[in-house]
């Protein structure tokens, strides 16, 4: 197995434990928020995919999903195209509210995809490249593709725990 091979591997791994979180929940469950300051499972399951499709098309240097093909405007959220939940308020979180967990699982779906497609073009020494010298040390590509599939799934085991609280009630 190769070092791309695993990294395909994690993130197939994500979308599986998201529709399990999300699969047949009402749009109140999906937005449900178990205090005034927690994330819902829809705001969960969104930044999660916007964070692999800003942190992926940056690297891949391709436009992301959620403008390319009108995930955004499907969405409908009054936040900026480039918004990707990171730093969000209370306020804002509760705005993330949607018709079905299959708009969510949509638009992961077709993150994902992208995400694999370009991993089928990165071979073990490209993960050494340097992606952002903002950090100290710099930030590799493995280093942020494994940073990502990282965050990806904590929200997404957020999203399981979350889910689990609404089948107990």
């Amino acid at each position: 197995m190769t070092p791309a091979d695993l990294l395909r591997d994690h993130f197939n791994r994500i979308p599986e434990i998201v529709e399990r979180a999300v699969d047949g929940l009402t749009p109140d469950e999906l937005s449900f928020r178990p205090d005034a300051d927690a994330n819902s499972i829809a705001w969960l399951v969104w930044h999660l995919a916007r964070v692999q499709d800003d942190h992926v098309a940056d690297v891949a240097g391709v436009e992301q999903v959620w403008t390319r093909d009108g995930w955004a405007g499907r969405f409908g959220l009054p936040f900026d195209d480039a918004a990707i939940g990171y730093g969000q308020s209370s306020k804002e979180v509760a705005q993330v509210t949607v018709e079905s967990g299959d708009l969510l699982t949509g638009y992961l779906d077709a993150v994902t995809a992208q995400t694999q497609k370009y991993l089928q073009t990165v071979g073990e020494d490209d993960l050494d490249r340097v992606v952002d010298t903002r950090w100290d040390p710099p930030v590799t590509l493995g280093v942020r593709l494994v940073s990502v599939i990282g965050d990806d799934l904590q929200h997404a085991g957020q999203a399981s725990y979350v889910r689990g609280m609404l089948d107990r009630r």
